[in-house]
């Protein structure tokens, strides 16, 4: 037994789904976190299964980036590949968006910040029609006030990788008119923040994401462990809510 009992993970940590895990080089991170530390990673930790991402294809080559995404993931059954594509060249997004099609890819990663892609830009607009043309999800990074009022009464699944607690009531008043909205709770730090979510709109609105390896696990496992909600509501959040996205 652990000297402490909270370094000692509980069911109440228990994760089916993360999902957001990449692995490779990364601005601002000192060394290049390879495919098998990540995993290693994610075996110590509560952590089932995730979507996971080669930074190769939004850092220089998306095409590329898939491919090696697609290809080394095979081997890994706790990992599904997801996809992404360059919006600053979106000529040649069709292109890309079939081959992750053949691929068996469900899920497109938008890097906005990194490609500084603005929510008006042609580029930005035709990626996601094209992506929900095909059914995609979208897991979206930046700030959910900006670009989720374009993606509003399109049908669209979206989950936003970067809702900080600071924005939740904006985020809240979104994902009342769009059941298709989530977000990760990664960033959702004030001492009731998941707690708003379920109170206001469902725990169907959020998913777990943790951002490995660039940001520790655990603290995100146990902020929902301590989350006042229910043990349903915990498990949705942790694994069905993901799984819903699957079928």
């Amino acid at each position: 037994m652990s000297a402490y009992e909270w370094l000692t993970p509980s069911a109440e940590e228990y994760i089916g789904w993360d999902v957001d895990v990449l692995y490779g080089p990364w601005p601002r991170h000192h060394r290049d976190i390879g495919l098998a530390e990540v995993r290693d990673r994610l075996s110590r930790s509560p952590v089932a299964a995730a979507l996971a991402l080669s930074t190769r294809g939004p850092l220089f080559d998306d095409g590329e980036g898939n491919a090696e995404t697609v290809r080394d993931l095979a081997g890994c059954p706790e990992l599904l590949p997801v996809g992404t594509i360059d919006v600053r060249d979106a000529l040649t997004a069709e292109d890309r968006l079939d081959e992750l099609a053949t691929a068996g890819v469900r899920f497109l990663r938008l890097f906005t910040i990194e490609q500084m892609a603005e929510p008006g830009f042609p580029g930005y607009r035709r990626v996601v029609s094209l992506a929900l043309e095909r059914g995609l999800t979208l897991l979206h990074d930046g700030d959910p006030r900006r670009y989720g009022p374009p993606l509003m009464g399109l049908g669209a699944d979206v989950v936003f990788l970067d809702l900080h607690a600071y924005l939740l009531a904006d985020f809240l008043l979104l994902a009342r008119e769009e059941p298709g909205f989530r977000a990760t709770t990664r960033m959702l730090s004030g001492p009731d923040s998941i707690e708003r979510v379920v109170e206001t709109v469902g725990p169907r609105h959020l998913v777990f994401g943790s951002r490995t390896p660039f940001m520790d696990i655990s603290p995100q496992t146990l902020r929902l462990r301590y989350a006042d909600i229910s043990d349903d509501d915990r498990a949705a959040i942790a694994t069905k809510n993901v799984e819903e996205l699957l079928v």
